[in-house]
């Protein structure tokens, strides 16, 4: 494993000059600690935390809690997470919430707190854990990575209303004037912003409101869905609040004899990678995943360090239209 005086060698500095650039010393050029994070980078360097930890009382040691761990978002931006901080000299440990009750919330904070995180990223789907976190008293900072719209303070956010909008908005420009929102569960933060972004696009063109119908993000739900709107004449195309339901929904429209987009048009949300790949290529609204997970360290950081907090505005969703939506078909 490369040492501190590897780093330095390759910078071209002190081992001393290392040390404070990996404490965020002031006194430090910037030139200088960008040639040392360069020679960080290049060799992989990783501090000895737990040395540290017996001088500072508190490692250099970022914890992430997610209630999504394996989900394609949440992913992406953890291993920008670990990059980020990685560069800035911290290290990520991870704990996955089983569940988000009060009691799993509260046993990941104090697992995290016991390994002497500097500060903790949370990426929870659900309004409840926020409100449990803010009733405890946690000692760290910690800054909230969610794709809900709104983003002020310590939490971060993708403009899911604006994204909704868009991939409903598209439909509407394309012709449609019947269409049904397959929408996520009840209680999580993008369901409840991708269908006000719905509602909003419908009122905005002044079209009839549909009921959406509540989902539960899966593949198999939306092939399920798909079956049983077959047999509705009622519509003409369905915005599904992400990929997965909406890749289910084609399928279940194909084993019931509708073609995708000749019958019915289908949009989803979060562009993952498998979306360009399916037949016909999905319809779906991009969001930046990793530069969520950039934001937060660099956040995060400033917290830890006191430094003024920089300022994130929403980031801006981009539709993509493909050929799983196109105008209705006439007569």
């Amino acid at each position: 494993m490369p040492s501190i005086r590897d780093v330095a060698r390759l910078a071209g500095v002190s081992h001393q000059t290392v040390s404070r650039v990996l404490n965020d010393h002031p006194s430090i050029r910037p030139e200088t600690k960008q040639r040392v994070l360069d020679a960080i980078s290049v060799l992989d360097y990783r501090p000895n935390l737990a040395a540290r930890a017996l001088v500072t009382s508190r490692s250099n040691l970022i914890g992430v809690m997610s209630a999504t761990i394996g989900e394609f978002g949440p992913a992406s931006s953890i291993a920008t997470i670990e990059e980020a901080a990685r560069v800035e000299g911290y290290a990520v440990t991870t704990v996955n919430l089983p569940a988000t009750t009060p009691e799993a919330i509260g046993a990941a904070v104090r697992q995290l707190v016991r390994e002497q995180i500097a500060g903790i990223v949370v990426i929870a789907p659900q309004v409840r854990v926020f409100h449990v976190l803010r009733g405890m008293a946690i000692d760290v900072p910690f800054v909230s990575l969610q794709t809900a719209s709104g983003a002020t303070g310590e939490t971060l956010a993708a403009d899911q209303v604006e994204g909704a909008r868009l991939a409903t908005a598209h439909l509407v420009a394309l012709g449609h004037r019947d269409i049904i929102h397959l929408a996520g569960p009840q209680d999580w933060i993008e369901a409840e912003s991708r269908m006000r972004g719905y509602l909003d696009a419908l009122r905005e063109a002044d079209l009839p409101t549909i009921a959406p119908i509540r989902g539960d993000w899966t593949a198999d739900f939306g092939h399920f869905a798909g079956q049983e709107l077959a047999r509705r004449g009622d519509f003409t195309a369905v915005f599904a609040a992400n990929d997965l339901m909406a890749i289910g929904l084609m399928h279940g429209f194909r084993d019931a004899g509708l073609e995708v987009p000749r019958d019915v048009s289908v949009v989803g949300f979060d562009d993952i990678p498998v979306a360009p790949h399916v037949w016909p290529p999905l319809t779906t609204v991009h969001q930046d995943f990793p530069e969520l997970g950039r934001r937060a360290v660099e956040l995060l950081l400033a917290e830890i360090r006191g430094e003024d907090t920089p300022a994130f505005g929403p980031l801006e969703p981009v539709m993509l239209a493909r050929e799983s939506s196109a105008a209705p078909r006439r007569g």
